[in-house]
């Protein structure tokens, strides 16, 4: 427990950027009908896999539009 005390200043913030920036890209995935690569199905998946996924498809996936 006093460990979990001691990292809360720095798990807090990350865990509000990781479920912040999953919203946001499902948000515009479900705007949005055309992406660079893959498709809507792929892109709610990765939304959720830690900050890696958001962080994907805004550099890789997000179409023009």
């Amino acid at each position: 427990m006093e460990l979990l005390r001691e990292y809360a200043a720095f798990l807090i913030p990350l865990l509000v950027i990781e479920v912040g920036l999953a919203i946001v890209t499902l948000i515009h995935v479900f705007k949005h009908k055309t992406y660079k690569r893959g498709n809507r199905v792929l892109w709610i998946i990765l939304s959720f896999v830690n900050i890696i996924g958001p962080v994907l498809y805004f550099t890789i996936g997000k179409g023009d539009e």
